[in-house]
C-alpha cells in the first residue's frame, strides 16, 4: 500500500514539475506557475488512474483466463493481489489434489475388498460399485450407473427388505451366478449414511452356509451312528436283566454287545483321527518314513481283519519296492494306507483277491495302489465317496464294521501330504484306489537297482 501511495505522489510531483517548467518558459509569473503546477498534478492524477485501471484490467483478464501459473502484474498493489491469488489457487489445487488422492486410495481399498460395495444416492440409484459387487449382482459400470438398484436385483426377499426400510440386519438372497446345481448365497446389508444416501455391502456366504449344512449333517450322522449301537446295547442289557437265559444265550447276547461296543469304539477313534487331522500342523517334509515297514504293519493288520470278517477265504498280495521312503507323518500315512486296504478286505467277497502295490514312478513320484475284485462302485457314487458317512450300501457297511469315515480320513491325509487320490471302479468288476505322491516327498533307489518284495496271505 505504501508503494501505491508513493507512486501516486510521484506521478503528481512529476506532473506538477513538468507543468511548472513548461509555464516558466512561456509565462514566467509566480501565479501562472502555481496554476500550471496544480493543473499538471491533476492531469498526472488522471494519468495515474488510467495506468492503475489498466493494471487492474490485466489482473481481471488473468483471472478469467484461468492461466494462473504466471503473474499478470509483477509489482504494486495489483502485483501483490495477483501473487496472493496465485498462492491461494495453488494451495487450493494442492488441497484438491490431496483430497483426490485420498479419495482414490479409499476407492482402491474398497475395490480390493472381497465383499461387494455399492454406493447409492437418496433415490437408491447406483453411484459407484466395486468389482466384487459387479460379480455378485452382474453389474456393468457402463450400463448400470445411475440405475435404480432394486430394478437390477429383482429378488422378492430383497424387495421386501428395501420396502420395510429396516436395515438393522442383513438379508440372504441368491447370487446372479446361482444355479440349481451350484447355488450361490449372498448376505446383503444396507447402511444408511449422510443425507439419504446408502452404503450397500454384499458378502458371498455360500461356503459358510455349506459348512453349516455340513456341520448339521455331521452332527446328525454322528448322533445316528452312535444311537444305533447304543439302542442295541440297551436292548441286550435289558434282556439280560429281565429274562432268564441259559449260558449259550447269554454268551450270544454278550458277543453281540461286544460287537456293538467295538463299532462305537471304531467310530470314536475315526472321529478323533479326523479332528486331529483338521487341527494339527501340516506334516513335515523332512521326516522320512520307510514304506516297506509301514506296509508290513498294514499287511499284518489286514490279515487279522480278513480272518475276523471272512475266515481268510480270499488272498491278499503285496508288491512293495524296497528302499522307497515318503516324507511325512508315519501315523497319518499308516491310517490312509490301512483304510484303503481295510476297505478292500471288507468289501471283497470270498474267493476274490486283493493286490497292494507301492513303487516309485519314472517322473520321480510314488504310487500306492490297492486293487480289489469286489462288487465295485457305480459311477454316480464315486465323486461322493470321500464325504463323511457317505455309504454306497449302508447295511453292507455296517455288517462289515465300516464307520463311513475311512475315505474321508484318506482324503485329508492325501491333501496334507500334497498328494492326489484317484478312484476308478466298475460295478460288478472291482475297484482301484491309488495315491500319487509328488516327487519332492519321495526318496527311492533307481528302479534298476530296486527290489520288489512280493508277500502274500494265501487263501485257506
Amino acid at each position: 500500500m505504501l508503494i501505491r501511495l508513493l507512486s501516486f505522489a510521484l506521478f503528481q510531483a512529476i506532473g506538477a514539475l513538468l507543468a511548472a517548467v513548461f509555464m516558466r518558459a512561456f509565462a514566467p509569473t509566480h501565479g501562472g506557475m502555481v496554476v500550471a503546477a496544480l493543473a499538471g498534478a491533476v492531469g498526472a492524477t488522471y494519468f495515474w488512474l488510467l495506468w492503475d485501471l489498466s493494471r487492474g484490467l490485466r489482473v481481471m483478464r488473468w483471472l478469467r483466463s484461468e492461466q494462473t501459473r504466471e503473474v499478470a502484474v509483477e509489482s504494486g498493489l495489483w502485483g501483490e493481489f495477483s501473487n496472493r491469488i496465485r498462492r491461494l489457487l495453488r494451495n487450493n489445487e494442492r488441497a484438491v489434489q490431496q483430497r483426490d488422492e485420498r479419495l482414490q486410495e479409499f476407492l482402491a481399498a474398497m475395490q480390493a475388498s472381497p465383499n461387494g460395495v455399492v454406493l447409492l444416492d437418496k433415490d437408491f440409484r447406483i453411484e459407484w460399485f466395486n468389482d466384487s459387487a459387479a460379480l455378485h449382482f452382474g453389474l456393468d459400470a457402463r450400463r448400470d450407473l445411475q440405475q435404480h438398484f432394486a430394478n437390477l436385483v429383482r429378488d422378492p426377499g430383497f424387495a421386501e427388505y428395501v420396502a420395510a426400510k429396516n436395515f438393522d440386519s442383513d438379508v440372504l438372497i441368491p447370487g446372479r451366478a446361482s444355479t440349481a446345481s451350484l447355488p450361490v448365497r449372498l448376505s446383503v446389508h444396507v447402511h444408511p449414511y449422510g443425507e439419504g444416501r446408502s452404503l450397500l455391502l454384499s458378502r458371498d456366504v455360500t461356503a459358510v452356509e455349506q459348512a453349516e449344512a455340513m456341520r448339521r449333517d455331521f452332527v446328525a450322522n454322528v448322533s445316528h451312528e452312535i444311537r444305533t449301537p447304543l439302542t442295541v446295547l440297551g436292548g441286550f442289557v435289558e434282556t439280560l436283566q429281565t429274562l432268564p437265559l441259559n449260558d449259550s444265550e447269554r454268551a450270544h447276547y454278550l458277543d453281540l454287545m461286544a460287537q456293538q461296543a467295538t463299532r462305537m469304539q471304531s467310530l470314536v477313534s475315526d472321529l478323533l483321527t479326523l479332528s486331529r487331522l483338521e487341527g494339527s500342523p501340516l506334516p513335515s517334509s523332512h521326516e522320512w518314513v520307510d514304506v516297506s515297514s509301514l506296509v508290513e504293519q498294514c499287511r499284518q493288520e489286514a490279515g487279522e481283519l480278513s480272518r475276523v470278517l471272512w475266515g481268510q477265504t480270499h488272498s491278499l498280495s503285496f508288491e512293495i519296492q524296497s528302499g522307497l521312503s515318503l516324507a511325512g507323518s508315519a501315523t497319518e500315512l499308516h491310517s490312509a494306507f490301512f483304510n484303503l486296504i481295510g476297505n478292500a478286505v471288507r468289501y471283497t467277497p470270498a474267493g476274490k483277491s486283493i493286490r497292494v502295490i507301492a513303487c516309485a514312478q519314472d517322473d520321480g513320484s510314488a504310487r500306492f495302489a490297492v486293487h480289489d475284485q469286489g462288487m465295485g462302485i457305480a459311477q454316480e457314487h464315486i465323486p461322493r465317496l470321500t464325504e463323511r458317512f457317505y455309504r454306497v450300501d449302508r447295511s453292507r457297511s455296517r455288517d462289515t464294521g465300516g464307520t463311513g469315515l475311512g475315505l474321508a480320513i484318506v482324503k485329508h491325509v492325501v491333501q496334507r501330504h500334497g498328494a492326489e487320490l484317484q478312484i476308478a471302479s466298475v460295478a460288478g468288476e472291482g475297484s482301484h484306489f491309488q495315491i500319487i505322491f509328488p516327487p519332492q516327498r519321495v526318496q527311492a533307489r533307481p528302479r534298476a537297482q530296486a527290489e520288489f518284495a512280493p508277500r502274500e496271505i494265501a487263501a485257506h
